[in-house]
């Protein structure tokens, strides 16, 4: 039955969610990974592939390419739509760097950003799932472990980052969105 809680508890909305968002579930393909090439964003406005950089786009709006694009493995094109958000330094890009690099491979470097995430904001629970999903992965679940144990006393026990955590550490399974 505590199971069958978790794994129900894991699918409902809560207020935190995968890569910064208010959704669960996998990004949906747009045309920003169906036909842009080289890290542009599908503009819907001009219903065109326009530069990441373009200063009427917002950074939410990059946010939502940069999911995309890193769920579809288009890493590097993920990067460069990172590199035109506004604050290089919010705890919020400095975790998608920190996704984005780990998922293609450059694990040390992933977790050097998800550092300097949490030196900037030691409350991102996201940031300290995405830390300990790729501690699971390396074999550490003593390190993902702690990293539960502070999003746990941070009030995240049931919020996405600390129920994606759990199950991590628990089937050694994790999450890419």
């Amino acid at each position: 039955m505590r199971r069958l809680l978790f794994a129900a508890a894991l699918m409902m909305p809560t207020a935190v969610f995968a890569a910064g968002t208010t959704d669960t579930s996998p990004p949906k393909p747009t045309e920003t990974t169906k036909v842009c090439k080289d890290g542009k964003i599908w503009d819907k406005k001009t219903k065109s592939c326009v530069n990441a950089k373009e200063s009427r786009l917002d950074d939410d709006t990059r946010y939502s390419a940069v999911r995309e694009l890193a769920y579809a493995g288009k890493y590097d094109d993920a990067l460069t739509v990172l590199a035109a958000m506004s604050d290089q330094n919010e705890s919020r890009v400095l975790t998608y760097y920190g996704f984005t690099h780990r998922k293609a491979g450059r694990v040390e470097l992933g977790m050097q950003y998800y550092q300097a995430a949490l030196k900037s904001n030691p409350d991102n629970l996201l940031a300290r799932s995405y830390m300990g999903q790729g501690l699971v992965a390396a074999g550490d679940v003593k390190g993902a472990s702690v990293q539960l144990a502070e999003i746990e006393a941070r009030g995240g026990k049931w919020d996405w980052p600390g129920l994606a955590l759990r199950q991590a550490i628990q089937s050694g399974k994790t999450y890419s969105y």
